[in-house]
């Protein structure tokens, strides 16, 4: 199909082709000519076509985009007012709710740098950003004061407060009071967005998100992951990670109904999929577990036939979770291979992993993907190499002036992996992980998937340790599920029939409960030694 039949097939998919007021679309219209692709012409091109639509639901209750512009308008005078010009940084410390978005969209009509940081960031990371990347203002829940106490309390702003709020400190909402709806004009730098890595390992490090020039990688997203117009969205994966991000920002283009929660609960999930008829639901795969895990009952008397996608990434699929999350509610997951920095890679559907469980899925339209060695020379399929990656999501580099590895054009991932003979791509894990055991190359993703599957195991990680002969082996951290046990022989015993010898975690460890980061990622750097 051509780029031309592609592109209408997707506009019709997600209802840019749908009949609308002729004023209506002149005003939509006149938003994105104005704005550019982006946030703020996504928003307030919305609020022109569907203004008295629910935008957002969420714990404070409904608003519409009508409203929901016009709040931002507010708060994005009142940005100016604090004395915010084009390229000044502001820190966004929130969970998921209105004020964050309202917060975040008013920071880039100001023109400004929306730097945001992960609910986990601890008190010395806080102080650290903020004054690496030289904030101006702080914007952060109430529930987040206890961590910015390094930080000039002149520069805070609270997002969410509650009715014990401290008096001294300045609210979104009173900050926005009284100050005026109208449009602002397009600022003279365009606002961006600064999305933070993981930090699993050390200072998470700034990503600069580029917003695409046009609409090339809208059309990529949603021709692979089939996203309705005005649908509602249960978007429980958090908004300060990319792919709660992009979900965000790419649906504003298809005006749903976003679906917010502060804290994500399982049993709400289903409910309010239940409740609003929810055709899409974005997660990261620690949510799709702790919903196959839901009391039975709950699960067993929710309606949630309505669910036709539910959009997946930030970590790792372990073991068979798709197929039991799938065979539990709906076949509606589709997994999304990426990363902060290089955007997509592959995006894995229902079908691709019914059929091929385990798969990252195939490259989606115009994507480049192509598995090196370590010369940079492409290798044959069916072998293992470096996955790089080439597509319309431009990144701009690191805040602190650096970037990814380039080879053959392409943007180096950072993890290994290889094509089947059908074209599908699966991920051994990332290169630096890698274990030399007795001169075997070992990858501790293989046993991890053989050992949630385990029905006692409800939570594991592999990692590579030294060994005296061997040089490393692997080492497993395990959470046993409530009311069950387990022995360290036992999970030897079942790793030796499922994976090959040098695979067999040498050492285990039974914990409560992993470190990990609100996007499910195991902060290894937090899990103990072994003696």
């Amino acid at each position: 199909m051509s780029d031309i039949g592609y592109t209408l097939k997707v506009f019709r998919q997600i209802g840019l082709m749908k009949p609308v007021m002729p004023h209506r679309i002149i005003g939509a219209g006149l938003q994105l000519a104005k704005w550019g692709p982006g946030f703020p012409s996504g928003v307030n091109a919305a609020a022109k076509r569907f203004p008295h639509q629910l935008a957002i639901i969420d714990d404070e209750g409904e608003i519409t985009w009508s409203e929901l512009s016009e709040q931002i308008n507010q708060l994005t005078q009142a940005l100016k007012n604090r004395g915010i010009e084009p390229g000044d940084s502001v820190a966004l410390l929130c969970r998921n709710h209105r004020y964050m978005v309202i917060a975040m969209i008013a920071i880039m009509q100001a023109g400004g740098r929306v730097l945001l940081l992960n609910t986990m960031a601890s008190g010395s990371q806080l102080g650290d950003l903020a004054t690496r990347e030289d904030a101006k203002l702080v914007v952060l829940d109430q529930e987040f004061l206890q961590v910015a106490d390094k930080v000039d309390r002149d520069l805070l702003v609270l997002a969410w407060a509650d009715d014990d709020a401290p008096a001294d400190l300045p609210t979104i909402t009173k900050l926005s009071a009284g100050q005026p709806t109208k449009g602002h004009p397009k600022p003279s730098r365009h606002g961006q967005i600064i999305i933070f890595t993981s930090g699993t390992t050390g200072l998470p490090k700034g990503a600069r998100r580029e917003e695409p020039a046009d609409l090339k990688p809208l059309i990529t997203f949603f021709g692979a992951i089939p996203y309705r117009g005005n649908a509602t969205v249960v978007l429980a994966a958090p908004l300060f990670h990319s792919w709660g991000l992009i979900n965000f920002g790419f649906g504003l283009s298809i005006a749903p109904t976003y679906v917010l929660r502060r804290r994500f609960d399982s049993a709400q999930v289903i409910h309010d999929i239940e409740e609003r008829k929810a055709e899409a639901l974005v997660v990261v795969p620690l949510m799709m577990q702790r919903m196959v895990d839901t009391d039975p009952e709950v699960i067993k008397a929710a309606d949630v036939s309505s669910l036709k996608i539910t959009a997946s990434s930030g970590s790792a699929l372990a073991g068979d979770l798709a197929n039991q999350f799938m065979d539990t509610f709906t076949d509606s997951v589709y997994n999304f291979y990426g990363a902060t920095e290089t955007g997509w890679v592959t995006i894995a559907s229902p079908k691709d992993l019914r059929e091929a469980p385990g798969t990252a899925g195939v490259p989606p339209h115009r994507t480049t993907v192509k598995i090196l060695d370590t010369d940079g020379k492409e290798v044959p399929r069916g072998e293992t190499g470096v996955i790089h990656v080439g597509n319309d999501m431009p990144f701009g580099g690191y805040t602190d002036g650096n970037t990814k590895a380039f080879a053959d054009g392409l943007m180096s991932t950072g993890d290994l992996g290889h094509f089947d003979e059908n074209g599908r791509l699966f991920v051994s894990g990332r290169d630096d992980d890698m274990v030399i055991s007795g001169g075997e190359n070992v990858f501790p993703r293989e046993l991890e998937d053989v050992l949630i599957d385990h029905p006692d195991i409800a939570d594991v990680v592999v990692t590579g340790i030294p060994h005296p002969t061997l040089g490393h082996s692997l080492a497993a951290y395990v959470v046993v599920r409530e009311g069950k046990t387990l022995t360290e022989q036992e999970i030897k015993d079942y790793a030796k029939e499922r994976v090959a010898r040098f695979a067999v975690p040498g050492k285990t460890m039974f914990l409560d409960e992993l470190p990990r980061n609100p996007t499910g990622k195991v902060m290894k750097r937090e899990l103990p030694e072994f003696d």
